[in-house]
């Protein structure tokens, strides 16, 4: 095997969306946008339909098509962007249903797909998608008149419990839909995990579905296994890596494995992480460059074939701390460079 290997599985996903599901008394949808977070799009898809998901969200109108491909003409496919230009044709064709986030969006809809299935996005407080509350309150009767599939509205801060803007989103968002009847939608992975004040009609949740926070229940859905190209001795003294941030304080192997920052393991992860030969952690030493990434093996009692770096004991969420960053982009950073399987 010459490139890293990923390795994602199906039977974990299938578990931690059951997990997630228990935790409601609603119904659970799944976020498989970004190709779900880059584990592809069509296994993801196929493996939740079959425990039972009808309600799938993506980014963009072409995203869902490759989710209608996978699921069938059954379950609803949502798009979050909503109604863009020039996306009546793909709408109409894999049966999508646009989430509309402005007036111009509902005008566009109307006039074009008049007879098609939309949602309303709420902003309710993240200034980022979403009908204004003074918008709402001058399409509100027009698009109630067209029965939308659903209104909705995302949590700024989902992943913080305790956050005061959460409760400050929920007044706001029931303000603007209260008594109103359409199915109502508010909480992705943070929202399900905190009370049946914000499950609403149905919950959404992304992350957690592939193993990452805030959901500490779930099970590790990926595995990156990473091929070693050579091993060497390093004698005291000597560095390793670019602008020898590494020095060697022992007799030490190193061990070169094929990887880097163009397989979505960032440059400023750095030190402070591991690579795992079975259960047994090595740290990475140096700097992680664009496709190689050194580890000190010294403690092995013999040169491993591969490592593992992301597992059970190292998780997604453990490599975007080392980086600074979240577990969304370590998962969605994830290359084609890799060579791919899957665990059903």
């Amino acid at each position: 095997m010459s490139t890293a290997r990923l390795t994602i599985n199906l039977q974990s996903l299938a578990h931690n969306w059951r997990a997630l599901d228990a935790k409601t008394n609603v119904e659970t949808g799944a976020v498989v946008k970004a190709d779900a977070y880059g584990l592809g799009a069509e296994p993801v898809s196929w493996t939740l339909a079959d425990e039972g998901v009808r309600k799938f969200f993506v980014a963009v109108a072409e995203e869902g098509a490759a989710v209608r491909k996978a699921v069938g003409p059954g379950p609803d496919i949502f798009v979050f962007s909503g109604h863009m230009d020039g996306d009546a044709e793909v709408l109409s064709g894999q049966n999508l249903i646009p989430l509309i986030n402005s007036p111009q969006q509902f005008q566009r809809h109307r006039g074009a797909l008049p007879d098609h299935p939309f949602g309303i996005q709420l902003d309710s407080g993240m200034n980022r998608l979403g009908l204004e509350p003074a918008d709402w309150a001058e399409l509100r009767d027009a698009a109630l008149a067209l029965n939308p599939a659903v209104l909705m509205s995302h949590l700024a801060c989902g992943d913080e419990p305790e956050h005061p803007m959460n409760r400050q989103q929920l007044r706001t968002f029931r303000e603007m839909t209260d008594g109103i009847a359409v199915p109502r939608s508010l909480a992705a992975t943070g929202g399900s995990l905190m009370g049946p004040e914000f499950h609403f009609d149905f919950c959404r949740p992304g992350i957690g579905l592939y193993g990452g926070m805030p959901f500490t229940e779930a099970k590790p859905v990926v595995t990156v296994d990473l091929p070693v190209v050579q091993v060497r001795p390093v004698a005291v003294g000597e560095t390793v890596g670019y602008g020898n941030s590494w020095t060697a304080r022992r007799p030490s192997r190193i061990a070169t494995v094929a990887a880097g920052y163009a397989d979505g393991l960032h440059r400023a992860i750095g030190g402070g992480i591991d690579a795992f030969a079975g259960d047994l952690p090595c740290p990475v030493v140096g700097r992680i460059s664009m496709d190689l990434i050194t580890v000190d093996v010294t403690d092995l009692p013999e040169d491993p074939n591969r490592l593992r770096i992301l597992n059970g004991h190292q998780t997604v969420d453990d490599l975007a701390e080392a980086a600074g960053t979240i577990g969304y982009e370590i998962l969605t950073s994830m290359g084609r460079r890799y060579s791919r399987g899957y665990v059903e």
